[in-house]
Order: structure tokens, then C-alpha cells, then sequence
């Protein structure tokens, strides 16, 4: 069997980088979730001029001395342009009002105490206090952010700041989704004994749209060859990425490897030392890649998180394809051994010392479906090796294998 970080990436690699050729500029608003294209530079320096980090009063250090009162010469409020200070005299200033030229020091009014148009220094400032400087966050010329950078609200602000009101970005990746067998049917259908509702479909469709991506199409075929390649043909010519579930097993209605072969595609059927999830396939069909993932929903769930994402990353044109995998300690009532790594689901608790501990679901089961929303994220236990409570394990949370 194929280990597990082969195959994640054997998969990873497989994926192509989007063209540098295609790009498309988007506004501001619609950038969260979006991948920057190019490499951007600051067009400005930030904050553009000095200006006041606090309600209080601009004077020349020079000019403190324990109980003077100064004059005040002008009120100067945020977006008000400053008269130059004169000497032995203050400026009141409000949180954000330029520096007027000649002032190198705020004294905020705390410290302060104002009168008759004067203001006395109750406390001996520091030369330079409270003053945000000319460039101090960023200076026009210098790299402002990479291409490959996830955007999202912060990576907004910084461009809002500069001025900039679009950027160019990598388009939408199109993936379409593919369900298979006579068994399933779609919710809110009437449903025989002999059937269940299709789980996957909808599971599929949110994971890929959490992602980032657009969700083209999402197709069910019957368990026949032609309904498979009339279903494949479309979703590889319609999107970027193919992903399938269920029917590329050996038993009589697996009929997904040949209608992958009907297309002209070569499905190669890996077994990965993984559970849940070891069938996994890699095809391409009409230039476009396609991943099978077994039927199991859980299984369906913890191989597009530890396989599927890695590959999407990098189609979409991302810098960071493996998100981080932290390590927590593990709480089991009893040794967990299996001969492939096992990926549990498990709730992450808080500890007092800032650290957390693992509780797996009770059912490790990979049809059990209501372990997912449960669950905050995947303990991985290596093969082979019994694993008792208080082990520390690696533990790929949810909140950044599926962003």
C-alpha cells in the first residue's frame, strides 16, 4: 500500500499551478476568499505624514519645563491641515491630526491640565511620545504582499490603505462533483427501504465551496456505463478539477474505471495505508484531473480534507499548501492499534496551561456521519503501534486543512 504522505504528494503534484497568463482583476469587496496573482509593492508611505497616536497637545520637547504653560496656538482636528508650531507654544491635537512642522513631541491630555486658552505640562514627556511616524507601518516601494496570498479581511485593509481599490487575482477554480449508484437518492425525495439519502453530494459541494472554489456542477449517475461517461464528459469539460465518490472498487456495478477508459483516460488505483480512506484514484480525462474517493462518507470527508485540499491549494494558486499540524494530547480509555495510520476524529478541549487534549467520537465507524459535525478535527496514530492515553499525537484541525 501507498504510505500516507506519498500519496498526499503524489496528489499535491499532480495538480496543475494556474497560469500566470490568466488573471482577473477584482474589487476590494469581492477579494476575500480570492488568490493574488502578482507580487504588490507599496505605492505609498503609511501613515503618509506624522500625526498623533492620542488626544493631547503637540509642543517642542525643547520647550517643557516643570510648570510653564503654554499658549495654545491652534485646535487641530483629524483631517485639518496644521499651521507650523511656533515656539513656546502647543497645538491640541486629537487621535489621528497631522503633526504640525516644528512639534516633535505629544503630550496627551491626561498629563495635561488647560486653562485660559494655555495648557500646563503636569508630567515631563518623552522626546517623540505618541507621535505615529511618517513610513512607520509601510514605505512606498517595498513588498506589500506575495503572490499566492490568500485574501482575506486584513490582506483588504493593507489595500485599502494604499489606495488601491482592485487587485489582480487567479479566477475561481471550477471543480464539479460526481456521485454514483442506483442506491442513492437526492434529500427530500421519497426514499425506498433499500435506498439512503445522498450525503456526499451536499457534503462535497460545501467542502469544495469553504475552499474557495466554485462548484460547477454537481452530478449523480446510475450505475451504467453510459450515464458515467455522459456524466464525466460534462464535468471535465465544464471544470478545472473532477472529484468523484464511490464505483472504482473491482465488484460488478464499479463501473467508473471504464468509462474513465471510454474517455481516454488512465485511472491509476492507489491503496493508501490510511483509515479511513484507503482507495483513493487518480485519473485525467480530457486534460483535466480527476480523484475518486470512496463511498463512506467519512471516508469521502477525511480524504478530500488530507488529500483533496493540498491539490486544490495548489491549483488555485496558493503559497501555503499544507496547512500547519499541531500536536495535542490524546485521551483514550483503552490502546488504539490499527495496520494502517488511523485518523480519529476528535473534539480538541482546552487545558489550563494553554494546551489541549483529544476526545475521539465514540464511534469511529466511517459510515457514522453525525461524527462530523462533532468533531473539531483528525488525530492521527501511526501504524502499527498501540497508542495510549496521554500520547502526543499529530492533529490536523478542521479550522485550517479546510480553508
Amino acid at each position: 500500500m501507498l504510505e500516507f504522505d506519498q500519496a498526499q504528494a503524489q496528489l499535491a503534484d499532480a495538480a496543475p499551478a494556474p497560469s500566470s497568463s490568466r488573471t482577473e482583476t477584482v474589487a476590494l469587496a469581492e477579494l476575500p476568499g480570492r488568490v493574488l496573482a502578482v507580487d504588490l509593492q507599496a505605492t505609498l508611505d503609511l501613515p503618509p505624514a506624522d500625526n498623533s497616536a492620542m488626544d493631547g497637545y503637540a509642543i517642542r520637547h525643547a520647550d517643557f519645563r516643570p510648570g510653564v504653560r503654554l499658549p495654545i496656538q491652534q485646535r487641530v482636528y483629524a483631517g485639518d491641515m496644521p499651521q507650523p508650531l511656533a515656539p513656546g507654544q502647543a497645538t491640541r491635537l486629537f487621535t489621528g491630526s497631522l503633526v504640525p512642522d516644528g512639534a516633535d513631541t505629544i503630550v496627551i491630555q491626561e498629563d495635561t491640565r488647560e486653562a485660559d486658552g494655555h495648557v500646563e505640562i503636569l508630567r515631563e514627556p518623552t522626546r517623540g511620545e505618541f507621535v505615529r511616524k511618517r513610513g512607520e507601518d509601510t514605505h512606498a516601494g517595498r513588498p506589500l504582499l506575495p503572490a499566492g496570498t490568500l485574501l482575506q479581511a486584513a490582506h483588504v485593509a493593507l489595500l485599502a490603505s494604499q489606495g488601491l481599490a482592485q487587485a489582480p487575482v487567479y479566477p475561481r477554480l471550477k471543480i464539479g462533483v460526481l456521485t454514483t449508484g442506483d442506491e442513492l437518492v437526492p434529500p427530500g425525495a421519497e426514499r425506498q427501504p433499500q435506498q439512503i439519502y445522498n450525503s456526499n453530494a451536499g457534503m462535497l459541494g460545501a467542502l469544495v465551496q469553504g475552499m474557495g472554489a466554485e462548484l460547477r456542477h454537481a452530478l449523480h449517475a446510475r450505475d451504467n456505463e453510459a450515464d458515467l461517461i455522459d456524466a464525466l464528459r460534462t464535468l471535465a469539460t465544464d471544470c478545472d478539477l473532477v472529484i468523484s465518490v464511490g464505483g472504482v472498487s473491482v465488484g460488478e456495478r464499479d463501473l467508473v474505471k471504464p468509462a474513465i477508459a471510454a474517455l481516454g483516460g488512465d485511472l491509476a488505483l492507489w491503496k493508501v495505508r490510511m483509515k479511513p480512506g484507503k482507495p483513493v484514484a487518480l485519473a485525467n480525462i480530457l486534460g483535466k484531473p480527476l480523484v475518486c474517493l470512496p463511498g463512506n462518507p467519512v471516508s469521502s470527508y477525511a480524504v478530500f480534507l488530507l488529500l483533496v485540499t493540498p491539490m486544490l491549494r495548489r491549483m488555485q494558486g496558493r503559497s501555503e499548501i499544507y496547512p500547519p499540524v499541531g500536536r495535542a494530547i490524546l485521551r483514550t480509555d483503552r490502546p488504539l492499534q490499527d495496520s494502517r495510520e488511523e485518523f480519529v476524529r476528535v473534539q480538541a478541549r482546552p487545558l489550563p496551561d494553554g494546551g489541549a487534549e483529544l476526545v475521539p467520537y465514540g464511534n469511529q465507524g466511517s459510515h457514522v456521519v453525525s461524527s462530523l459535525p462533532w468533531a473539531t478535527g483528525l488525530a492521527r496514530l501511526p501504524a502499527g503501534v498501540p497508542v495510549h492515553d496521554g500520547a502526543v499525537v499529530p492533529y490536523y484541525d478542521l479550522r485550517h486543512w479546510l480553508a
